[in-house]
């Protein structure tokens, strides 16, 4: 259950604000569109999303070791953080 609280807070932190939370609020802002319908869309997308990464993971961890693909991952938020930064200072 430990581990159902960390994923849930984590993966809810890191969406706060995201590119994709701030589209689903761009599709909201439209006057005609049916709110719930957004919800329901972007709410599945998650889910389809994130089963995509559930499945991609365990099926790597089969032939990467976890350790490397963690490492990767780092790697990989320290890069899109600092093209962020220097894309923010243009």
């Amino acid at each position: 259950m430990k581990s159902l609280w960390i994923v849930f807070i984590s993966v809810f932190i890191a969406e706060l604000g995201d590119k994709t939370q701030l589209a689903t609020l761009m599709f909201a802002t439209e006057m005609q569109v049916n709110k719930w319908a957004i919800f329901a869309a972007s709410s599945a997308a998650l889910v389809l999303s994130s089963l995509l990464a559930v499945l991609l993971g365990s099926h790597l961890s089969e032939w990467i070791n976890p350790r490397i693909i963690k490492i990767i991952a780092g790697i990989g938020f320290i890069a899109i953080g600092i093209i962020t930064l220097i894309g923010a200072r243009a």
